[in-house]
């Protein structure tokens, strides 16, 4: 076996970014062949991950990667258990790797995309090794369309959104839908697209809690479906939604006078703990 210096140790921990003792004991193991040192400290990230695997991710962030003509993009969620980690510069650029990975292929398994002869299963589980972390991809989502998809991420990661629209209208005017939806996550884009067994779930809620303050019951029908319309529809539907730039006007009203051509067809908000 040759002799590790220092020196081995210094160069295969600034090629992996991994502790120096691993590195030394890779080199130790491999003989002082480099190469088969990086294989080995691989080898153990990904038993790493294997071993964190059933810890609870809490934190993370989320990115979203756009084409140059903002026709198609790659979203995702990653989370850590830390927001020490989900902070640190390197997780993020690891975010954003991927996202961009979503973006450039289509695949329905996202951790087996190709990125420069690794998968992104593999990326992950080389940060898992590095960062001693449990790392997850908890959501990939690739979307396209013929027309501008706009998108938001919040300032502190955790959370973002993306519209889809058909027609014409300002990229930054759909940004700003963008913006809504994460500022008030919807359940759907048009009243319409509200199931009648959820609408008559919420008048009966509302029904009884009429009752329960005095009134009788056909009256206390009537405010319950009242308060529907005016609290509970104009919650969960995007274009219902008072717009958050002002609240005189909904959503579905700004984009008439600003975008009158833009339909929109789809949103997806993603958040960091918000499951699959």
């Amino acid at each position: 076996m040759s002799e590790i210096s220092a020196q081995m140790v210094k160069a295969l921990r600034e090629k992996t970014d991994a502790p120096l003792m691993d590195c030394k004991r890779a080199l130790e193991e491999a003989g002082g062949d480099m190469p088969k040192a990086e294989l080995i400290l691989r080898e153990k990230g990904m038993a790493q991950a294997a071993k964190r695997a059933d810890r609870s991710t809490n934190a993370g962030v989320v990115a979203v990667a756009s084409s140059d003509d903002h026709k198609t993009i790659g979203a995702i969620v990653l989370e850590s258990e830390t927001d020490f980690v989900a902070r640190n510069e390197d997780f993020i650029a690891l975010a954003n790797k991927i996202a961009e990975a979503v973006r450039d292929n289509e695949s329905d398994e996202p951790l087996k995309i190709q990125v420069n002869g690794s998968t992104v299963g593999d990326m992950i589980s080389e940060a898992v090794g590095k960062i001693r972390e449990n790392i997850q991809l908890t959501k990939a989502v690739r979307m396209t369309s013929n027309s501008p998809i706009a998108s938001y991420v919040h300032h502190d990661r955790t959370k973002g959104a993306v519209i889809v629209v058909e027609g014409e209208g300002s990229h930054e005017v759909i940004r700003k839908v963008a913006i809504q939806t994460v500022a008030s996550p919807p359940q759907v884009i048009r009243k319409e697209q509200l199931s009648q067994e959820k609408i008559d779930s919420e008048v009966e809620i509302e029904t009884q809690r009429a009752i329960k303050e005095g009134k009788d019951e056909k009256i206390a029908r009537n405010i319950a479906t009242g308060r529907v319309n005016k609290e509970y529809v104009k919650k969960v539907v995007l274009l219902e939604q008072p717009f958050y730039m002002d609240a005189n006007k909904s959503v579905g009203q700004y984009l008439k006078e600003e975008a009158k051509d833009a339909n929109v067809k789809d949103f997806l908000y993603l958040s960091v703990g918000g499951g699959e």
